[in-house]
C-alpha cells in the first residue's frame, strides 16, 4: 500500500495541543547535550554535559566509515510523573552520528503531571544523523509528551526513527495509558518543512486511536535531505515499499513523498519483532542506497 502526497509539508494526524514550558514540582529535570565534529576521517564528540537521569558514554566506532555511534542512556530504568527530560545534539559539517538508546523508553504511571521529552537536533552542512532510540512503551495511566526538531543545513541528511507500543503487550496491557501527544518537525535548508503531530487518549477519547486500535506496534520513518538525487530517492522508495509488503498481515505501511526531499514512511505492526525486522530491512536499504554503507545490527546495543 502506498500513499503520495502532492506539495503538502505536513503528514499531520491529529491536532497537537501546544507543550506547557512551566516548571514541575515533581520529577527530574535531565538534560543530555553533545556537540560532534569532522577530525581526519572520523566524527569526534568534542563537547557533552548531562544531568540526571541521563548518563554519558563516549562514542565508539563499529566500523570503519568514521561514524560516530553515541548511545542516549537512561539507567533509571524508565521516566516518571513530572520528568522533563531533554536532549540537544549538535553536528558540525561533515560529521556522521548514530544515536540510539540501549533499551525501550519505559514511561510509568502518573495520577497528573505528565512525563515531557524534548528533542533538538541540528544537522550541519553535508552532515549525516541516524536517529533510532528503542522504542518508547507507555504504561497504563501514562501521560507522555515529546517533541523532537531537527534542523537541517544545506547537504545535511537526517534519518529519524520514532517507534510506540501500545503497552506492556507482554502483560496484555494495551491502549490503556490516559495520554501520548508527539510532536516531529524536521526542517529543510530551503524553508521548508515536514510536520508530524498526533495526541492520543485512548480513555476519554477512543476515536483518538482509531484503526491503529488493532494493532501493538506504530513507528514513523523520516529520511530527508537535499543532497540526495532524484534518480535515488526514487528508487528507495521501491525498495521501501516492496519491504512493507513482504510480512502482509503482520506490518502495514506506506511511503510518502513530502514536500521536502526526501521519504517518510508509516507503519504499523502486530508485534515487535514484526517491527524490528522491517525496521532494519529498510535501515540497511537506506544506508545501501545513500552511502554505500552497511547497516550496523541495531540489536548489538
Amino acid at each position: 500500500m502506498k500513499r503520495r502526497t502532492a506539495e503538502g509539508s505536513s503528514l499531520e494526524t491529529f491536532h497537537l495541543s501546544p507543550f506547557t514550558s512551566h516548571e514541575s514540582l515533581v520529577g527530574r529535570h535531565g538534560a543530555l547535550g553533545y556537540e560532534f565534529e569532522r577530525s581526519g576521517p572520523r566524527t569526534v564528540l568534542t563537547r557533552s554535559s548531562c544531568t540526571s537521569p541521563w548518563h554519558h558514554f563516549p562514542p565508539s566506532y563499529l566500523d570503519d566509515s568514521g561514524c560516530a555511534y553515541t548511545w542516549l542512556v537512561n539507567p533509571s530504568g524508565g521516566l516518571v510523573a513530572g520528568d522533563h527530560v531533554s536532549v540537544e545534539a549538535q553536528l558540525h559539517a561533515g560529521t556522521h552520528v548514530f544515536m540510539t538508546s540501549p533499551s525501550a523508553n519505559r514511561v510509568y504511571r502518573s495520577l497528573a503531571e505528565p512525563t515531557v521529552q524534548e528533542v533538538r537536533l541540528s544537522v550541519g552542512p553535508d552532515a549525516r544523523l541516524e536517529w533510532a532510540p528503542e522504542i518508547t512503551i507507555p504504561f497504563a495511566g501514562s501521560r507522555f509528551r515529546q517533541s523532537i526538531h531537527v534542523d537541517l543545513a544545506p547537504g545535511a541528511t537526517v534519518v529519524l526513527w520514532d517507534a510506540m507500543a501500545s503497552g506492556r503487550v507482554a502483560r496484555h496491557e494495551r491502549w490503556a495509558f490516559a495520554s501520548l501527544e508527539n510532536e516531529i518537525c524536521i526542517s529543510g535548508s530551503l524553508g521548508k518543512s515536514v510536520a508530524e503531530r498526533y495526541r492520543l487518549v485512548p480513555g476519554l477519547l477512543p476515536e483518538s486511536v482509531g484503526l491503529v486500535g488493532s494493532w501493538d506496534y506504530v513507528a514513523s520513518l523520516f529520511i530527508i535531505g537535499d543532497a540526495v538525487d532524484a534518480t535515488v530517492w526514487a528508487h528507495l522508495d521501491s525498495v521501501l515499499a516492496a519491504t512493507l509488503e513482504e510480512r502482509p498481515g503482520l506490518v502495514l505501511g506506506a511511503v510518502s513523498i513530502p514536500a521536502v526531499s526526501g521519504l517518510v514512511v508509516k507503519l504499523v505492526a502486530r508485534s515487535a519483532p514484526d517491527l524490528t525486522t522491517v525496521q532494519e530491512a529498510m535501515w540497511t536499504a537506506i544506508r545501501k542506497e545513500l552511502w554505500g554503507l552497511p547497516a550496523p545490527n541495531l540489536r548489538r546495543y
